[in-house]
């Protein structure tokens, strides 16, 4: 299991390389959720979210005989990119599986960031059987979007600075907020905020009809969900939480929060009038849950974190069309 130590480490190999994102706020966000809202922008990292981190504390900490066979990792989009860079930071190859309904924005970066892209069909393929028959059939290293031990690590330093942004504000109590497909940054961001920031509750935040993580939190043992594609919020949609994740969840989450997809771009059209940030629909989420879920939340303040902005330009439209 990922631990404190494990983030603190990540850190320290990623210092001089991942952004310290900002700590956001808007008085008219304030009141829409009636409670001080702060949106932690990981759509300003390195690639466009949170992904970066991960895929740097993962290549990082591969040995170089490791590196020099290349890497393999299996996503929508975010974590290809996060991958990709990191790999081409460190000479290493990337062969990246992605869904072919995955945006276009996201397939043509991860390419331009010099990753072999492979494309499946999530409705009828398995991308975790693909995955590992690419890294064993190449000896690649699969680095798992969400439940590898030091992608959670590298996630984790999200809530290292979370914890000291707050507290630089006098802010030690705080609902936080965060997208969540498999858990990885959840999971990585509840150990370090757990260490850090005890007074912090962390909610999972999901799009409606993909609330594995809520109902698994529910529940006590993992869920699944019914289908893996079909929502815009593609960034966050995965079949269940992962093994490594759901344990640390479960140790350390609060319960989950669902929004709708109409509540996502609605999130996404204020991030940008309100606060000049460009957010993707699975990276709204958590924002969404602040603003329109005030009866999930207990604290004076929330804390959301805004996970990515690699939207395709036609959604954007359609958010900024429909709700500004």
């Amino acid at each position: 299991m990922s631990t404190f130590a494990a983030i603190s480490k990540a850190a320290d190999r990623l210092a001089g390389h991942a952004r310290c994102t900002p700590l956001l706020s808007s008085p008219f966000l304030d009141d829409i959720a009636g409670r001080q809202v702060l949106v932690k922008a990981e759509c300003l990292q390195h690639t466009g979210s949170f992904k970066f981190r991960g895929g740097w504390a993962a290549l990082s900490a591969l040995t170089p005989e490791q590196r020099s066979k290349g890497v393999l990792a299996y996503s929508s989009g975010n974590h290809a990119q996060g991958v990709a860079a990191a790999a081409a930071a460190h000479d290493a190859p990337a062969v990246i599986v992605m869904p072919q309904d995955a945006p276009a924005i996201k397939i043509a970066n991860t390419r331009a960031l010099g990753a072999e892209v492979v494309l499946y069909d999530r409705a009828t393929e398995d991308r975790d059987q693909i995955g590992a028959d690419l890294a064993q059939a190449r000896g690649l290293t699969l680095v798992k979007p969400y439940d590898d031990e030091q992608v959670i690590a590298g996630q984790g330093t999200v809530g290292l600075e979370i914890a000291d942004q707050a507290k630089a504000l006098g802010i030690t109590e705080a609902d936080v907020l965060v997208c969540c497909g498999g858990g990885g940054l959840t999971a990585g961001v509840s150990i370090a905020l757990k260490e850090r920031a005890p007074e912090m509750a962390v909610h999972p935040c999901e799009p409606e009809g993909f609330d594995d993580v809520t109902r698994s939190l529910a529940t006590g043992e993992i869920c699944r969900n019914a289908t893996t594609s079909g929502s815009i919020c593609d960034a966050i949609l995965t079949p269940s939480p992962g093994d490594l994740t759901f344990p640390i969840l479960k140790q350390t989450c609060a319960s989950g929060i669902v929004v709708t997809e109409d509540e996502a771009l609605h999130a996404m059209a204020l991030a940008f009038t309100r606060l000049k940030i460009v957010l993707e629909p699975g990276g709204a989420v958590a924002l969404a849950a602040a603003l329109f879920h005030p009866d999930a939340l207990s604290m004076p303040v929330a804390i959301a974190v805004a996970t990515g902005g690699n939207v395709d330009p036609v959604i954007f439209a359609e958010a900024l069309g429909k709700y500004s």
